[in-house]
C-alpha cells in the first residue's frame, strides 16, 4: 500500500502506485484542459504531485510542451535568479565490493587501475582545486570497508578543511559515499559536512537487482531507505537523483519524486538537490548494452519537468553532459553545475592520463575558467557561495526561506562577493574583463534594496558578536 510517510521503501516507492501513475499518464496526457489545469497549478511555485508530473511529461502536444518550458524557466528565475552554483568531484578511491554492471569501479573489473589517495595526495589535490577558484567540493570513494573505512572519509574530510592556500581554503565538503547506518551519519555531521549525496540509480526494484547483484548495494530496502537514516543522523541535508538510462524515464521520474514527497511528508524537508545523470561510455561500460539510455529531447523535457515539480530543489548536472547541452539544461532549471571537473584517482594533480582510472568520461572538459566566463557571458552569475552551510541554514531552516520564495535575499549578496572574490584572485585576464564590463553596466550589482532589511539584522549581530561575517 502507498504511504509517503512510511519509513519502507516499498511503502513510500510503491510499485503499483507507479504503474497506477504511468497509466494514467497515458491516459490523461492528451487531455487539454487537464494538462492546462497542471500547468495553472506549477504556476503558484508550490510544485505538483508525481502524477500530475507524469501527465505533463507523457504530454507532446507543441504549444504545451512550451508552456512546461517556459514555466521552468520562470521558476528557476524565481528561486534560484541567474545564480549558478559551482562545484567540483574529488574522488578519493575507486576500490569498491559492489557489482554494479553500469560502474567501471565494480568489484570483477580487473582491467581498471585500483588507486587510494593519502592524507597527503588529498591534499596536494585540495591545493590544486583551491588555486583555480573552487570553494566547495563532492568527495567520492567506492564502497569497499577495507580500503575506505569510514575513519578514512572523516580523516579525508578534516584534511580538506585544514588546507589553505593563498589565504583560501575550501568552505564546503558534501559526501556521495555508500548507503550507512545512522551512527555514520552522525559521525558525518559532527566531520562539519554540507549535503549527504546518494544516487538511487534505479527505482524499479527488480531492475534494481539485476543491476546490483553481488556486494552491500543489492540490499533495495538499506539503499532506498538511507536518505531516512541520514535525516535521523543529523544530515538534513541530502540530494537524490538516479542514473538516467538504467531504466524507462518514466518509471524513474515518477519515483525520484515520490521519494522527494515522501521525505517532505516524514521530515518536513524534501530533497536539497537532485542530479540529473545519463549513463556514459567508461572503462568496459558500453550504453549500447542500455537501451533505455535518453535522447536529447527527452532528457531535456525531464529536466524541465523536474523543475516544476519541486520548484524549491537545487538541480544538478555534472561533465558528463557537453557544454552544447549543459547550456540547454540550465535555461529549463537546473541550478548548480560541476566545472574543471576530474572524474579520476588523483586527476588534479597529475600530469600523467588518469583516464584509466575515471568513473566516466567527462563530455564538458573546458578548464573552470571557462566555465565561468561562458556563464557570464551567457548572463548568468557563477556562484561560490557557501554560507547557507555555514550559517546553520539547512535543513528545514533552507526550506522554509526557500520556498517561500526568499532565499534569494541570502543567495544573491553572497553570490556576487564570492563572484567578485573569484575575479580578483583566480580569472585570467579574459574573464576578468568580461566579470568587470558587466559590474559596469551594473548588471552584478548587489540589490541593496531587496537586501537591506536582512543585511542590517545580519549586521547588528555581527556587532555584537553573535554572527562571524560568511560570504
Amino acid at each position: 500500500m502507498y504511504d509517503p510517510k512510511s519509513p519502507h521503501a516499498g511503502d513510500f516507492i510503491n510499485h503499483e502506485e507507479v504503474l497506477a501513475s504511468l497509466e494514467e499518464a497515458g491516459r490523461e496526457s492528451g487531455n487539454h484542459q487537464r494538462v492546462l489545469q497542471i500547468l495553472e497549478k506549477a504556476a503558484l511555485f508550490k510544485g505538483i504531485s508525481h502524477r500530475e508530473a507524469a501527465i505533463l511529461m507523457e504530454c507532446h502536444e507543441p504549444e504545451l510542451e512550451e508552456k512546461i518550458y517556459t514555466l521552468a524557466a520562470q521558476i528557476k528565475q524565481k528561486f534560484y535568479g541567474n545564480r549558478i552554483v559551482l562545484f567540483a568531484p574529488l574522488y578519493l578511491s575507486n576500490y569498491c565490493i559492489n557489482g554494479c554492471v553500469y560502474c567501471p569501479y565494480h568489484a570483477k573489473n580487473r582491467t581498471i587501475p585500483r588507486k587510494k589517495l593519502t592524507q597527503k595526495e588529498i591534499e596536494e589535490e585540495v591545493r590544486a582545486l583551491i588555486r583555480i577558484g573552487h570553494k566547495r567540493l563532492a568527495i567520492e570513494a567506492g564502497e569497499d570497508p577495507v580500503h575506505n573505512p569510514l575513519d578514512y572519509i572523516l580523516d579525508s574530510i578534516k584534511t580538506i578543511y585544514s588546507v589553505h592556500e593563498g589565504g583560501n581554503s575550501i568552505r564546503r565538503v558534501n559526501v556521495n559515499i555508500a548507503a550507512a547506518p545512522i551512527e555514520t551519519y552522525r559521525k558525518l555531521k559532527a566531520a562539519g559536512i554540507g549535503t549527504y549525496i546518494l544516487f538511487q540509480e534505479t527505482y524499479n526494484k527488480e531492475r534494481y537487482q539485476k543491476l546490483h547483484p553481488t556486494g552491500p548495494k543489492s540490499n533495495y530496502e538499506w539503499h532506498t531507505e538511507a536518505m531516512d537514516r541520514a535525516q535521523e543522523g543529523g544530515c538534513d541535508d541530502v540530494g537524490i537523483g538516479v542514473l538516467f538510462g538504467l531504466e524507462n524515464y518514466m518509471y524513474e521520474l515518477v519515483g525520484l519524486l515520490m521519494h522527494a514527497e515522501h521525505l517532505d511528508a516524514r521530515f518536513g524537508v524534501g530533497p536539497h538537490t537532485i542530479s540529473v545523470p545519463r549513463i556514459c561510455p567508461a572503462d568496459d561500460i558500453d550504453t549500447k548494452d542500455f537501451p533505455d539510455s535518453l535522447p536529447d529531447a527527452i532528457f531535456r523535457k525531464l529536466v524541465a519537468v523536474l523543475r516544476v515539480a519541486v520548484p524549491y530543489t537545487g538541480m544538478i548536472v555534472s561533465t558528463r553532459e557537453s557544454a552544447r547541452m549543459r547550456a540547454r539544461l540550465l535555461e529549463c532549471g537546473v541550478s548548480q553545475i560541476s566545472g574543471g571537473s576530474r572524474t579520476s584517482v588523483g586527476g588534479y594533480t597529475s600530469e600523467e592520463r588518469h583516464d584509466e582510472t575515471a568513473q566516466f568520461d567527462v563530455s564538458d572538459t573546458r578548464p573552470l575558467d571557462d566555465v565561468v566566463r561562458w556563464l557570464l557571458e551567457t548572463d548568468h552569475i557563477p556562484s561560490f557561495c557557501t554560507a547557507c552551510y555555514r550559517e546553520g541554514r539547512t535543513g528545514d531552516r533552507f526550506m522554509s526561506l526557500c520556498k517561500s520564495g526568499n532565499i534569494s535575499l541570502c543567495c544573491t549578496p553572497n553570490a556576487l562577493m564570492t563572484l567578485k572574490e573569484y575575479l580578483v584572485d583566480y580569472a585570467s585576464p579574459e574573464t576578468r574583463a568580461v566579470g568587470e564590463a558587466m559590474i559596469e553596466k551594473g548588471l552584478l550589482e548587489i540589490p541593496l534594496e531587496r537586501t537591506r532589511e536582512i543585511t542590517k539584522a545580519h549586521l547588528k549581530e555581527i556587532e555584537e558578536g553573535k554572527r562571524d561575517f560568511h560570504f
